[in-house]
């Protein structure tokens, strides 16, 4: 529980009550549990009304393992807030299917080290008040303004749900991606299979965030994170930027999932605005 300390300690300081999830501490080999427990744990979580919001202590693996066993029925009716970020990206997009919006930010483990523009950007969206981000500009930018529904999150889980029902529809949306640890050529070919099924073609922008611990072979890719999705997104007419302060980073700044954003791409910076 110690790890979790911190954020426990943040929550009650803004006010809010903690019920601590039961698979949390458990351990099934990789997993917190078995995928029945887990899927249980979230499964009352959901259908709780006293509880507001579920906070995931961690990200890892084993999210699209659960999603299918959980029913959304109650969740619908009454919607909560749902908080995490890569691994969770399986609940961001399979809850902003169902016109709910989520918020994509730091974990529960992540508190002691993320930046206070990271924690104090969770508790804007918690509490309602308004998310706008302006951000340096970076030479890969592509300039441009849209306005769309903000989805996405991490590119390696996205790329896995592909086909399943937790795949989102991107079309006149605008798409955020992040990843952590993945070989170049990974991330070149996983930045190909979203191309060929016509995802940029079909977006209004994309927003580029952080692409950190990248690894490669004995012989080198050639091309960093950054410049294989410049390489790839180039030829479409949209609104792109890159080095967004969210992701597998301490300033890792909350993101309101399934919400419509207006992103506006200029030469002097970046300036994403929550409607």
């Amino acid at each position: 529980m110690a790890p979790l300390q911190p954020a426990i300690n943040l929550l009650k300081s803004w006010g809010l009550n903690v019920v601590i999830g039961k698979t949390v501490g458990l351990s099934d080999n990789q997993l917190a549990g078995p995928d029945w427990q887990r899927a249980t744990d979230l499964q009352q979580m959901l259908d709780n009304p006293s509880i507001k919001a579920i906070w995931t202590a961690k990200g890892g693996y084993g999210t699209a393992k659960i999603v299918d066993r959980v029913d959304f029925a109650k969740f619908k009716q009454r919607p909560k807030w749902l908080i995490g970020f890569s691994d969770v990206t399986v609940l961001h997009s399979h809850i902003n299917n169902f016109d709910i919006a989520t918020l994509h930010g730091i974990a529960c483990i992540s508190v002691s080290g993320a930046t206070s523009e990271a924690i104090e950007s969770l508790r804007k969206a918690l509490f309602g008040e308004k998310l706008v981000y302006t951000i340096p500009a970076h030479e890969f930018n592509k300039p441009g303004k849209a306005a769309g529904e903000l989805v996405g999150g991490n590119l390696s889980v996205l790329y896995s749900i592909i086909g399943s029902p937790s795949e989102a529809d991107y079309k006149n949306k605008i798409i955020f991606i992040e990843d952590l640890d993945e070989y170049l050529y990974h991330i070149d070919r996983m930045m190909t299979n979203l191309d060929r099924n016509g995802y940029f073609k079909n977006v209004k922008g994309v927003l580029i965030g952080s692409f950190t611990k990248m690894r490669d072979n004995d012989i080198p890719w050639g091309h960093d994170a950054m410049e294989i999705i410049r390489d790839i997104t180039k030829k479409y007419n949209i609104p792109i930027c890159f080095n967004f302060p969210a992701g597998h980073i301490k300033d890792n700044r909350t993101l309101i999932m399934g919400k419509t954003v207006t992103l506006d791409v200029t030469a002097s910076g970046t300036k994403l605005n929550f409607d």
